[in-house]
């Protein structure tokens, strides 16, 4: 069986090869399922295919990543040990390094999806921004929403599941904590390091910090000798 199994792959990669795929290393890619590709699609080392997936032209797939039941439109990248679910990426789009895409998430056009992010079952409209560290779970972001590093949309209010909504042309600054259900309004700003609990009104520097302070009598415990 799996001298039929190497067989059918040599097959399969062939054929993409012979349809103009660069394939770096035709003997490392797993294909478990149906695989479509445009023009001048390349496909790099130890890259698993599972179920139905369609690479548009110009795509670029890096290393080590996973793509089950996916479409990626023209000219997007996802660069290498990143995991896309059950998901679409838009045109002239980056996804990775090591970025996780799941759940029915649908990400648009010029977006940038950078290392470590996480999403599931949420929509990323055009110009999107969210490029180191961040999670965003069941929410709906519009056009130009930029979300800083370290930012985490929470999905679930201890009974049921709730989407977030994210309007055009915010920003979002860094290490943020959105607690769902809220909305944040167009053109609005978050400051870094806020936990946001209400909906955000538009157009306006929405913040929530305590007052930074130091102990002035406070000495720092010494190691024993």
């Amino acid at each position: 069986m799996n001298k039929d199994h190497n067989k059918l792959k040599l097959e399969n990669v062939s054929k993409l090869i012979s349809e103009g795929v660069t394939i770096i290393d035709p003997y490392s890619i797993e294909i478990r399922g149906e695989l479509v590709c445009g023009k001048n699609v390349t496909i790099d080392i130890n890259v698993v295919f599972k179920g139905k997936v369609f690479l548009g032209n110009n795509v670029i797939i890096g290393a080590n990543s996973i793509l089950e039941d996916a479409i990626i439109k023209n000219n997007s990248t996802i660069k290498p040990f990143s995991i896309i679910e059950t998901s679409v990426i838009g045109e002239n789009t980056f996804v990775g390094p090591y970025a996780r895409i799941k759940s029915s998430t649908n990400i648009g056009n010029n977006v940038q999806i950078g290392n470590f992010v996480e999403i599931k079952n949420s929509l990323i409209s055009e110009n999107g921004r969210i490029n180191h560290l961040s999670y965003i779970g069941d929410s709906m972001l519009e056009s130009d929403v930029t979300i800083g590093a370290g930012t985490i949309t929470t999905n679930h209010d201890g009974q049921m599941i709730n989407q977030n909504i994210i309007r055009k042309d915010v920003s979002i600054g860094s290490a943020s904590t959105l607690i769902t259900p809220i909305e944040v309004g167009n053109g609005a700003t978050i400051g870094a390091g806020c936990t946001i609990y209400r909906s955000v009104p538009p157009e306006k520097l929405t913040l929530s910090r305590s007052k930074q302070f130091s102990i002035k009598k406070w000495k720092r415990p010494k190691k024993k000798k």
